[in-house]
């Protein structure tokens, strides 16, 4: 019998469904059953404005008719199509997502379900065209949750994927407000953060090395804007030792930034470019990878030894298709660089109201709050990695109360709604921060 409140739900929930990432006694998901615009809705029909784009996907808000309807057609049409086969809509998709990066001599598409499956492909993919073993990846990232995607990973969640898939080695990257090479001045922190990988370099051989993955903007570690020059000096660096340059941009794709990739928005073009999530607005699973055509003509007379069932399915490529004409046609990333200026404004009156937050931080729709217990010494909240119960589950309950998801790891939030939000559902957003941090710090004070 389908289940119709949110506590008969939340019940059901509990008793037949596995939650990634946590411990399933005492977890409190929110129960949301229908969704429009930037508004979710519960089954008792409490709202809740999402500030978090669900995942930072969603970017053309909930129940887009285009896509909708591109959905309904392509499964009256054809609901399936192996992978191997060609396709209309597939290599239509395809063609968009090329002409949409841009490099001069084009490049071709590898399709996937999702970015953790696209990890493990451009993975393979490089050591297959550069005969190479060694892929580098940052301490502070998360690419995934598969058994080469959490290798990949440099936080905690690739822990329980130990030991791993071999070849991974791993640097710090810049983190201004937390500097790992002891500067205050952003400018060294990326002269220090690039002799860093050159060292690491000399150590492991660059000439073992295939790639080089990075997120352009750190996401769910923190919302991490790299100071100017970094991505141009790693992009130096892998020209220099003949690396491949990887943009993760699960995230940062499809407007985020302000610009249809984050490679666009800070001038530099990697050799691979990781995509899913903003790709069908979350409409639908997919992913893959973008290969630059001087790679990708490697498989004209090699194997490509990758490829799943769902790899491009055409559910899929039919809502990619509409997501990519309702962003054109929406003006989607005009309105996402228009919206840098609203958040940051709006962020920053709450840290000049609020001493927990430490740092604003962020570009395009892409923001983050730190939060501290003290300012001056920037003690966090809760330890990062810690499992310990902390204050911030005020913070969090501050938000449910106050109809927000706001996705919270540690002491962070990250705010990046929807790409179409609206003025007031934006200060709907900040007045449930408000008061939440204030519950954040009635909490602190009380320990």
């Amino acid at each position: 019998m389908l289940a119709t409140s949110s506590e008969s739900i939340a019940q059901k929930h509990a008793r037949y469904v596995l939650s990634p990432w946590v411990a399933q006694k005492g977890a409190q998901p929110p129960v949301i059953v229908r969704a429009r615009g930037s508004t979710l809705y519960d089954a008792d029909g409490k709202e809740y404005i999402d500030m978090t784009a669900g995942l930072v996907a969603v970017n053309l808000g909930h129940g887009n008719t285009r896509v909708i309807e591109a959905i309904k057609e392509q499964a009256e049409r054809v609901a399936f199509a192996p992978p191997s086969w060609a396709n209309d809509k597939r290599a239509e998709l395809a063609e968009r997502l090329v002409q949409l990066v841009g490099w001069p001599n084009g490049g071709r598409v590898l399709f996937t379900t999702g970015g953790a499956d696209s990890i493990d492909d451009v993975a393979k993919v490089m050591r297959l065209v550069t005969g190479r073993n060694k892929i580098l990846s940052a301490y502070r990232s998360f690419h995934g949750s598969t058994a080469g995607a959490g290798s990949l990973t440099g936080e905690s969640r690739r822990w329980a994927a130990e030991p791993g898939v071999p070849g991974v080695v791993r640097f710090f990257a810049p983190y201004p407000y937390r500097s790992p090479f002891s500067t205050n001045d952003p400018n060294e922190e990326t002269k220090r953060a690039l002799e860093h990988v050159e060292l690491i370099l000399g150590y492991e051989d660059p000439q073992r090395v295939a790639a080089i993955l990075i997120e352009p903007v750190v996401g769910s570690n923190g919302v991490i804007v790299y100071p100017d020059g970094y991505l141009a000096g790693l992009r130096k660096i892998c020209d220099k030792y003949g690396i491949a340059l990887i943009f993760d941009e699960v995230m940062t794709g499809f407007g985020r930034t302000g610009k249809a990739f984050a490679a666009h928005r800070f001038g530099v073009m990697p050799d691979a470019i990781v995509f899913a999530k903003g790709v069908t607005s979350a409409y639908v699973p997919l992913g893959g990878v973008i290969l630059r055509e001087e790679l990708a003509k490697h498989f004209d007379t090699n194997v490509l030894w990758a490829g799943h069932t769902y790899s491009g399915h055409p559910l899929a490529m039919a809502a990619g298709l509409a997501t990519l004409d309702a962003y054109r046609d929406e003006n989607v990333f005009e309105k996402a660089a228009a919206l840098e200026g609203p958040l940051r404004k709006g962020l920053e009156e709450l840290a000049r109201t609020h001493k927990s937050v430490g740092e604003v931080r962020g570009v395009g729709a892409f923001f983050a709050l730190e939060l501290v217990k003290d300012r001056t010494t920037r003690e966090p909240v809760v330890a990062w990695q810690s499992s310990q119960p902390s204050a911030m589950s005020a913070f969090n309950a501050g938000l449910r109360q106050r109809g927000a998801w706001i996705l919270v790891r540690y002491n962070f939030a990250a705010i990046a709604p929807p790409l179409t939000i609206d003025k007031s559902e934006l200060e709907r957003g900040f007045e449930a921060l408000d008061g939440a941090l204030s519950d954040l710090e009635k909490a602190l004070a009380s320990a």
